[in-house]
């Protein structure tokens, strides 16, 4: 069996873990390898095909603060680990920020790979960016790496002149089931919410501007009928906070009428919410985009260019808002996009497993 090392984004976001979930069903009999914080053992209960090892383990932490002031060796551990497996995949979609510690994150990235094994590259998006340091920065790293598959034309575009890296549609699109009968029946609205302030793009927007919105349009959907169930993607970047203080500007009479999702661990329950649901209000990137794999109208509040990249290669024209703008939305165009937002993504379905080319012919080989 071959031993594959998965570097991702390991802080319990939905659309992340939805990324390990899918890498470890298409290839049952290779076993992956993740260094990740103890919590995230819950995989290991639920994929078969992989083994969690606890970055935050007292020995292993004992063990790197030894290399890195004794040997000045970085992540000594992790390292070991991936000697070990035949191929590293780093899987995940904003993994290439530039951020304030972005020159230690490039050293971090070059520690990834190792010598005269393959090291790929996919899901990701590139940016946003504001030096073109950093672009040439991660152009020389890229021309390392046996390959890379970004999910949106415009990283692909910047990056499209080196003979190993691709584009494919995002990886999440392959959870469509053509088995599976989406409901569209019934009246639950999912509302994906963030804590806008917690992006550095958003670092000084007021964060009660996109409540009260919030809070406005579940209060016209609930007079029209609908059942709302806002949803948390990740606790880390403070969505559960985002519930929270929505639900406290709620009218008391609606407050018990407003369901909550609080993902952490259940990735199957997280899916069911978007299969049973009848429209999706999306401030997350991966909530359009299981909106749109299980067939619902969904309604972008758009956080990032990383959204409108997709919508654009995508072909999406319904209705949208960027989060800057959200207090000039009307609550009722809202109501009307999430009747009419629907669209077909069959063909992005299938293009998203384009991804996994190159990585299919390392393990499904020999």
């Amino acid at each position: 069996m071959k031993k594959v090392m998965v570097y991702a984004y390991t802080r319990f976001n939905l659309g992340d873990d939805l990324f390990i979930k899918l890498l470890c069903e298409r290839y049952p009999n290779t076993l992956f390898v993740l260094y990740a914080p103890r919590e995230y053992t819950f995989l290991n209960k639920e994929i078969n095909n992989i083994k969690v090892y606890s970055s935050d383990s007292l020995v292993f932490r004992g063990i790197n603060f030894l290399f890195r002031n004794l040997f000045k060796k970085r992540a000594f551990v992790r390292q070991q680990i991936a000697k070990s497996c035949d191929a590293s995949v780093y899987i995940g979609g904003s993994i290439f920020m530039q951020s304030n510690k972005w020159k230690e994150e490039i050293l971090s990235r070059k520690s990834m790979v190792v010598k005269g094994k393959p090291f790929l590259v996919l899901g990701a998006n590139f940016g946003p960016y504001m030096d073109i340091e950093f672009y040439n920065e991660y152009k020389e790293i890229f021309k390392g790496y046996t390959d890379i598959c970004f999910r949106d034309s415009y990283s692909y575009n910047l990056f499209s002149d080196l003979d190993n890296v691709r584009k494919a549609d995002d990886i999440v699109f392959q959870l469509h089931d053509n088995s599976t009968e989406y409901r569209t029946d019934n009246n639950n609205i999912v509302i994906s919410v963030i804590k806008p302030s917690y992006r550095k793009a958003l670092i000084n927007y007021n964060d009660d501007i996109y409540y009260n919105k919030i809070k406005e349009i579940i209060v016209l959907l609930i007079q029209k009928g609908y059942q709302v169930t806002l949803m948390s993607f990740c606790e880390f970047e403070h969505d559960n906070i985002a519930i929270k203080e929505i639900i406290a500007l709620l009218p008391d009479k609606y407050k018990g009428m407003v369901n909550e999702f609080y993902y952490k661990h259940d990735i199957q329950a997280a899916i069911e919410v978007f299969k049973n649901s009848n429209s999706v209000i999306a401030s997350r990137f991966h909530a359009m985009i299981l909106g749109w794999v299980y067939n619902k109208s969904v309604f972008p509040l758009v956080y990032s260019k990383k959204m409108t990249n997709v919508m654009n290669d995508v072909g999406f024209n319904g209705e949208f808002s960027w989060i800057t703008e959200i207090e000039n939305v009307n609550s009722e165009s809202v109501l009307k996009g999430i009747e009419n937002n629907r669209i077909d993504v069959s063909n992005q379905v299938e293009n998203s497993k384009g991804h996994f080319k190159e990585l299919d012919k390392i393990l499904f080989n020999n």
